[in-house]
């Protein structure tokens, strides 16, 4: 029989536990990713519907979305393909495409008024139809804030130039001052503001301060953050990153030039 006083007998049934519970962490992590991968899958799915307006208490994500359409758009010239699962692989993959020459577009300095120094070629966009065109347009928008960098989903109309809502999934700005822009009220501002001024050039962001609804600019305006200037500043970029022509710009003309049939 071992002395199991001895190091020799401790050391052998440490080692032994070790591998043991290495092995069954292993099993856990293995047999619970497509659960994760799947609750991810609806976590996004379900900031896509808040950012357009779709997401009630009784909203069934899945079944909802089974009517959107997933496309996967080329930033370089607007050109589109609708693409079921473009968006699953994408944002499993998001850092190497965003990243990798062969996949990515890298941005030069005046370029990146959002701060994220290069991005993938293809993007991924949802269009929800209704009566034969589309209703709403869901780009994915990110760009840097002043601790993070803040991801979202950014919906217009389906004329391409009305905001119907902005969302984010995933930002750590500070809880009470940058973390505002998950404030419902403050998110609240954001629909019915009109992207493009009457010149066809891009309008909309953030205001420095309080918008005046008398100003010809509150049509285009949302309030900056109070006590949050450089999150402001971070949201104002991102959206106007996103809707000029080296985001979504061309292929927001693209699309109303040429009309999508879902």
């Amino acid at each position: 029989m071992p002395d199991v006083n001895s190091r020799k007998f401790t050391f052998i049934v440490s080692l032994v536990l070790s591998v043991v519970c290495s092995v069954l962490v292993s099993a856990a992590a293995v047999s619970l990713k497509p659960i994760q991968d799947k609750n991810r899958e609806l976590d996004r799915q379900k900031n896509v519907l808040a950012a357009a307006g779709l997401l009630g208490e009784s909203t069934d994500i899945e079944d909802t979305f089974k009517n959107i359409s997933v496309l996967a758009v080329n930033v370089r010239d607007g050109s589109f393909e609708k693409q079921p699962g473009f968006d699953a692989a994408f944002f499993k993959d998001f850092k190497n495409l965003s990243t990798s020459g062969a996949t990515s577009v890298r941005l030069a300095k005046d370029q990146d008024i959002a701060g994220i120094a290069s991005i993938a070629k293809e993007q991924p966009v949802y269009i929800v139809m209704k009566d034969g065109k589309p209703d709403k347009i869901i780009l994915h928008v990110y760009g840097s804030g002043l601790w993070s960098t803040m991801f979202g989903f950014l919906a217009l109309e389906g004329d391409g130039k009305t905001v119907a809502g902005l969302t984010f999934y995933d930002q750590k700005e500070t809880p009470g001052l940058g973390g505002e822009v998950d404030n419902p009220n403050w998110k609240a501002q954001w629909p019915g503001k009109q992207v493009y001024g009457d010149d066809g050039s891009l309008k909309l962001g953030v205001g420095n301060g309080k918008v005046d609804p008398a100003s010809p600019d509150s049509a285009h305006l949302v309030d900056s953050i109070s006590g949050a200037s450089l999150t402001s500043r971070g949201v104002n970029g991102l959206v106007r990153f996103w809707l000029g022509e080296n985001g979504y710009g061309r292929f927001l003309s693209r699309i109303n030039e040429e009309g999508f049939n879902g």
